[in-house]
């Protein structure tokens, strides 16, 4: 059997984190296979859905890298192919018209509710033959079965067993003629020729209901995978309570998709020990029987984690390359100063995230504007002034403006004036930075440049020449 997963979104917001993480196990199953990977719009709720949202969920798979096979398809282009399945299910007599209307439907659940029973569609239009009445547009129910189970053969979940008798006859098009989710999927996931449904327990429910359609149209069943869900530290749903967001907002917060992709394949599925996984082992480990049953807090510190360690980890030209627009978010022109991959590494042992390291690299390409200034009260005195002269003079002596030379300068100076190290470090640190943490002054100050340095100690020691005596 060839594998051919699927990812049916919604669009009716942004793709969120749960969606990312269905995408991606799809993904990962249909690569490990050698099968096919569908990306499906289901847009039939007309009403909710937005061009706005398609493109957001066509954004996060590309920022994602989660490359589909197939689609776009939007359930929206194929109403008459639905009709023809709703047609055909009348004919064969699994389907038929009803015509309650919503005040009947109203009394039929609150009578189940005053027997202690499941509110639900009684069967009333099930096997009737009274003439219909007159200016009432019917919907069509599926005749579900009235006995027997329906066994869900979960690959993650084991054997789910549904009693038919839970189940009512559930609406597949309503009286407008436009088609309902259940049948919708049913049809696409048929003639799409699906073989794995991977996709959030939440629709464990909606499961036994398809598979009732499936075998009445005689279709093959799918393999049903339901994931366990993504909760918050409460031990709840994640939502939008918990600061749920886009996944393009953890782009907009810096992260790396491969930092974003390694943390949501550990959220559900293990293998071994391992946390950390390039997108190859992902797709040569991955397995349905290595996802768990129970549901995965979703932990931002852990994310982070992850985070950092693919800033640590990937190559400066790459880095620097995803590096690049948030630096020019804050308008700094990188082609005045450093590399920006010599800045990256420099910065990435120092950093959670790019909006971080961005944050940090503005200093390499331009002067302070401002200082720290809890910092400048306490470093930018009179007395610093000549501290600062000093490092100026044995900077200006330096023919080698490198790491090396520069410590060696430093060294010297606070040698030469007889105090410790951070007499002049501090102070240096908030001259040329504007803050109080950087990396290795030696280091950073060879990056900034030695013309671009003094300009900046100066700026600093006239500050201090004129701050009143301590």
């Amino acid at each position: 059997m060839s594998v051919r997963t699927r990812f049916a979104p919604s669009p009716t917001g942004y793709l969120h984190i749960g969606g990312a993480r269905t995408a991606l196990f799809c993904y990962l199953f249909a690569r490990q296979h050698g099968g096919s990977f569908v990306l499906r719009i289901e847009d039939t709720d007309q009403a909710r859905s937005t061009e706005e949202s398609v493109q957001a969920i066509l954004d996060g798979m590309r920022w994602l890298g989660l490359d589909y096979d197939e689609g776009p398809y939007y359930q929206t282009k194929h109403f008459d192919r639905y009709r023809e399945v709703v047609a055909q299910l009348m004919e064969s007599g699994h389907a038929y018209h009803c015509y309650c209307t919503p005040a009947e439907l109203d009394a039929m659940r609150e009578e189940a509710m005053a027997n202690k029973q499941k509110p639900r569609y009684n069967g009333y239009w099930r096997d009737r033959a009274d003439t219909p009445p007159a200016g009432v547009e019917p919907v069509v129910r599926f005749r579900n079965p009235t006995d027997g189970q329906v066994v869900i053969k979960d690959a993650v979940k084991g054997d789910i067993v549904v009693e038919n008798s839970e189940l009512d006859d559930l609406i597949i098009m309503r009286s407008d003629g436009t088609p309902t989710y259940n049948l919708t999927v049913v049809v696409d996931d048929m003639d799409m020729k699906i073989s794995h449904v991977i996709r959030g327990d939440d629709h464990v429910n909606n499961t036994p209901r398809q598979i009732n359609i499936l075998e009445a149209l005689g279709a093959p069943l799918p393999v049903y995978a339901h994931l366990p869900m993504i909760l918050g530290e409460d031990g709840k749903r994640l939502s939008k309570r918990h600061g749920a967001v886009s996944v393009m907002q953890y782009k907009d917060d810096g992260y790396m998709p491969e930092a974003l992709l390694n943390y949501l394949v550990r959220l559900g599925w293990s293998y071994q020990d391992q946390e950390l996984f390039s997108m190859a082992e992902m797709q040569s480990l991955f397995s349905l029987e290595g996802v768990n049953r129970s549901g995965s807090v979703f932990d931002n510190k852990k994310l982070d984690w992850v985070s950092a360690h693919y800033l640590q980890n990937t190559d400066k030209e790459n880095l620097a390359a995803q590096l690049l627009p948030y630096v020019e978010q804050r308008g700094i022109d990188t082609t005045q100063g450093p590399e920006l991959g010599d800045v990256a590494d420099l910065l990435r042992e120092r950093s959670k995230t790019l909006l971080d390291m961005a944050g940090a690299a503005t200093y390499f390409y331009a002067a302070p504007q401002q200082y720290d200034e809890k910092a400048a009260k306490k470093q930018f005195k009179a007395a610093t002034a000549p501290v600062l002269a000093a490092i100026m003079t044995a900077f200006d002596g330096l023919s080698n403006w490198e790491a090396e030379p520069i410590q060696q300068a430093m060294n010297e100076t606070v040698e030469k004036l007889d105090i410790g190290f951070g007499k002049l470090g501090q102070p240096l640190r908030l001259a040329v930075t504007g803050g109080t943490a950087s990396p290795a002054m030696d280091q950073t100050l060879a990056l900034i440049g030695k013309a671009s340095a003094m300009e900046r100690i100066e700026a600093a020691k006239v500050i201090c020449e004129n701050a009143p005596e301590a």
